[in-house]
This record gives structure tokens, C-alpha cells and sequence, in this order.
């Protein structure tokens, strides 16, 4: 009966499977499902007659998946109205309609590969070796990769340390795959061998998140406090004429309350200040009194840029200010938003498309990741929001800081899994990098992460307030993702085509020797 179920519809079946499968993101794990969904979309892939028939099931699995798990993307076209509120069906499905390629090719790849035992061991690695891909193609956007899924539970993500999030999605897919060594034979045998595999898999998980846990246990904070600032402005007022001014103020008024002991830092978030702060001196006056005494002070702002021709284009800025007011550091945003701070091929699109553009600023672009080096501070970088979704992209390589401040702005996607999944999103960099991160939002999520991912100093979802924490030390030694990057993902990756390849021949010359 199972079976007939599923090969009757395999493209709904698919599509609901991929849509379940958003379940086990942040912010709700309900892990279990894909026991359901994963093993689900594998078998439908076995019982597929061609590669063609693998790639539609993957992909309807994909459109479910990315259609649903990005709809929080159009709340940002309700926030403006207008003009561009009339998209926001079109979110959905223009997520799933490109994004479900990404589940698509690893399934006919998949296919291709000859045997269970192939195909078993090649699915996860194509799998993985597309999120990949997503990573940079089209500029990128790693967003809910499969490891994000035990981002609940510090002591789940320690591996995320040694091959980064990649690593981790393939350890949850092999984990979410283990139910079909058992219905493969369904007998005693392959019953234990499911369990043996699962218990194994999760065992390496748990032993190896608990050691790092413990070996990193620093006797004592350090000295430096920062204060994070979150007004929890709403998007539809933070622009506001009438409430600039006041919005500014509440910034300031907020980072003036009393602390228990010296600031070393205070953090706002992203473009807190409507006004551009180096063009305006008395703005810098107005805030000086934000900054702590002896201390500095980072604001998100809005900056320019002069072009050759006379025209400016606006940059997206984190300004560091000392306590006299005086700008000590400054970084621009490098990796934009598509469609949210610049249009792609602006200039080729058709001139009857080019009016709903003009709600989109065309950003200019920072210079990427750099490190920073002031007095009473440790060392740090900067990300500002989206940038932080990207693995191994986030700090300067040459010279890795010890603290990165994230500044972000999650205002746009209301009480949404949005939110939630790019707050999850900077807890897995922190453990990928072996770094503090201190992430300050305008209205969303804001916190430390340690080295290890564990929070600190937390203001919830849209919440106001201010958190002042103690940083905690940094690693003694750095962690192998940070040396070594995604060579070590795609190390194993191909490590794991070539043993599916091999499954695949020798079961092939088995077939033919009956």
C-alpha cells in the first residue's frame, strides 16, 4: 500500500514531502520528519524509471521545499506596499520554481549512479555538493542548508568546527537515510545494521560536540563588556520622516541608561541612523554622548560614495566612533542583496520592468572582509546582515579577528521563521570560525555567540532593549574549517561519489554475473 501511494502521485507526493521538510528548519526541528521526507524522496528516486523521472521528483521535493521555506521573503514587498505589494504570491513560487533545481540535478545524479548501496552513499554527496553551489552561483545565498537543522542544540553543531555546515548537512542526511538500509531487505540483519548506522552517526555527533564543549571551558570572561542596543523600531516607521528624529534619539537615550560596570563597546544595528553620519558633523556631536566613556561606539548607517560622473551611490556602513565623536573605523557592506539593495543586469532589463526598480536603491560595494585594530578592544570584523549567511566568506583570512560584530536589520520579515533561521545562521559561522560574534539587530534577534555557539546576553524576536555581556576568551588554537575551508566538505564529498561510483559497478557486474 505504501507503495502504491507513493508511485501513484510521485510529483505531489514529492512536493509534500519537500514542504514538510521545512519543518525541521529553524525555528521549528521537528527533526523526525525526515525520517519521512528524506527516506521518502530517496526511495521515489530507486523506484524512478530514467534520470529525467529522478530530476522531476527531486525537483517538485525542491519547489515544496525552498517555495515554502523562503515565503517569508515576501513580507519585505508588504512592508513597502504599493507598487511592489502585488508580488508577494510570486515569492513562493519563483523560489521554488529556481531553487528546486538544486534538489533536481543531485536526484538525477543520484539515478544515474547504478544500486541501493551507490545510491545511498552518492545522494547525500550530491546533495551536499549543491548547497555548495548555491553558495556562490548568482552571487549565492546559502540559506537554510540541511546542517541548520541541530542548530537548536550547541552540542549538536561542534562538527560544523571541522567541515563546516556542509559537513553537518551531510551527517543529517545519512542520519535522515538510515530507515532505508532496514527496508532495503526488511530483515533482521539490515535492522540492525540501520540502527548500528544511526547509532553511530549520532554517537560521532554527541561524543565529538561534547568533548569540544568541554575542552573549551574558559576559567574566566574577559574585561571587555559590550552593550547591545535593539529599540525594535518597525520597518514601516524606521524610514519614516515624521519619527527620524525620534527613532535617532530612542538609540541614544537607550545606550545612555546606566551600566553596572565600564562599556567597552556599544552596538547598534543596522543603518540605525537614517542620517549619514560622515557628511554630517553635528550628527556625530549628537551621539557622542552614546558612546561609553573611554569606550566606542559602532553604528549602522547609511554612507556615499562619489563617482567619477558627479553621481553618488549609497553604501551600507558600519561607523565606529570613539568617545569624542571621532570616526575610528568604518566598513561597507561588500556582499548585496539581490533585488533588495541592487537589481542584477539593471540595464538590460526591458524598459517596461524598469519602473518598479526604481523602489531599489542601487548600492555601491565594500572593499570585503577586513580586521580592525584599536585600543581597549580585541581585534574585529565586521558582517553586516546577509553577509553572515555565507560559510567561510565572513572574515579576512590574512588576519582573523578575534570578535566579528554583525550588524543586521530583520525588521522587514515580521514574526516570521526568517528571522530565526539567519539568527541560527550566525550561531553555526561563530562555530565554523572558532569566533565571538556579536550580533546587534534593529528589530529581530540579537545576542553573543561564543566560539563554541553558545548564547549570551539574548533579546528575543522584536523585542526592545539592551543586553551588556562580557565576551568570553577566545579559542587558543583555531578551529580545521577555519584553516582549511571547504576544502575539507569537498574532500569528503568526492571521497563519497567515487565510493558510490564503485558501489555502483560492482553491483552492476554482480546483476550481470546472475
Amino acid at each position: 500500500m505504501p507503495h502504491q501511494i507513493l508511485t501513484a502521485h510521485p510529483k505531489k507526493i514529492s512536493f509534500i514531502f519537500g514542504a514538510l521538510s521545512v519543518l525541521a528548519l529553524p525555528p521549528y526541528y521537528c527533526l523526525p520528519l525526515l525520517f519521512i521526507t528524506i527516506s521518502g524522496l530517496f526511495y521515489l528516486i530507486n523506484k524512478s524509471d530514467s534520470p529525467k523521472q529522478a530530476f522531476s521528483r527531486g525537483y517538485w521535493f525542491g519547489f515544496g521545499f525552498f517555495g515554502l521555506g523562503f515565503s517569508w521573503i515576501g513580507n519585505a514587498l508588504l512592508v513597502e506596499g504599493g507598487i511592489v505589494s502585488w508580488l508577494y504570491p510570486l515569492v513562493p513560487l519563483v523560489s521554488g520554481a529556481f531553487f528546486g533545481l538544486f534538489i533536481g540535478f543531485p536526484t538525477l545524479l543520484t539515478h544515474i549512479i547504478k544500486g541501493f548501496w551507490g545510491r545511498f552513499i552518492s545522494f547525500p554527496a550530491f546533495w551536499v555538493l549543491f548547497e555548495w553551489i548555491r553558495s556562490f552561483i548568482f552571487t549565492g545565498f546559502p540559506w537554510n542548508l540541511l546542517g541548520s537543522t541541530l542548530s537548536f542544540s550547541p552540542l549538536l553543531i561542534q562538527t560544523v568546527a571541522l567541515g563546516g555546515t556542509y559537513l553537518l548537512s551531510l551527517l543529517v542526511l545519512y542520519l535522515s537515510l538510515s530507515p532505508q538500509i532496514y527496508l532495503h531487505r526488511r530483515n533482521k540483519i539490515h535492522l540492525i545494521g540501520s540502527m548500528f548506522f544511526f547509532c553511530l552517526l549520532s554517537g560521532f555527533i554527541l561524543t565529538y560536540g561534547y568533548i569540544r564543549l568541554q575542552s573549551y571551558q574558559p576559567s574566566s570572561l574577559s574585561d571587555y563588556q559590550i552593550r547591545i542596543v535593539q529599540p525594535s523600531i518597525s520597518q514601516n516607521q524606521k524610514w519614516n520622516r515624521q519619527t527620524l528624529e525620534q527613532n535617532f534619539q530612542q538609540y541614544i537615550d537607550m545606550s545612555r541608561l546606566p551600566s553596572a560596570s565600564p562599556l567597552s563597546l556599544t552596538v547598534w544595528g543596522e543603518t540605525a541612523s537614517p542620517f549619514p553620519l560622515d557628511l554630517e558633523p553635528s550628527r556625530q556631536q549628537q551621539i557622542t554622548s552614546a558612546a561609553p566613556n573611554g569606550g566606542y561606539l559602532a553604528v549602522g548607517s547609511i554612507s556615499y560614495r562619489l563617482n567619477p560622473d558627479g553621481s553618488y551611490n549609497p553604501l551600507n556602513t558600519m561607523f565606529l566612533f570613539d568617545s569624542q565623536g571621532r570616526i575610528q573605523a568604518q566598513y561597507s557592506k561588500s556582499h548585496l542583496v539581490p533585488f533588495g539593495e541592487y537589481i542584477p543586469f539593471r540595464r538590460w532589463l526591458p524598459s517596461a520592468v524598469r519602473p518598479f526598480t526604481k523602489v531599489i536603491a542601487d548600492f555601491a560595494t565594500g572593499h570585503g572582509p577586513e580586521t580592525f585594530y584599536l585600543n581597549n578592544l580585541p581585534s574585529f570584523g565586521v558582517a553586516i546582515c546577509y553577509e553572515i549567511i555565507f560559510p567561510h566568506q565572513i572574515i579576512d583570512k590574512t588576519e582573523p579577528p578575534s570578535v566579528l560584530l554583525n550588524l543586521t536589520n530583520d525588521g522587514w520579515y515580521g514574526k516570521s521563521s526568517g528571522p530565526y533561521q539567519h539568527f541560527e545562521a550566525t550561531r553555526l559561522r561563530a562555530v565554523e570560525e572558532g569566533i565571538t560574534i556579536i550580533r546587534a539587530a534593529n528589530s529581530g534577534i540579537s545576542g553573543i555567540f561564543s566560539p563554541t555557539g553558545i548564547l549570551s546576553g539574548e533579546i528575543g524576536l522584536h523585542q526592545q532593549g539592551i543586553s551588556d555581556t562580557y565576551l568570553s576568551h577566545p579559542l587558543s588554537i583555531p578551529t580545521f574549517y577555519k584553516i582549511y575551508g571547504n576544502k575539507i566538505p569537498l574532500f569528503i564529498i568526492l571521497i563519497l561519489a567515487i565510493c558510490g561510483i564503485t558501489a555502483s559497478i560492482y553491483s552492476t557486474k554482480e546483476a550481470k554475473s546472475f
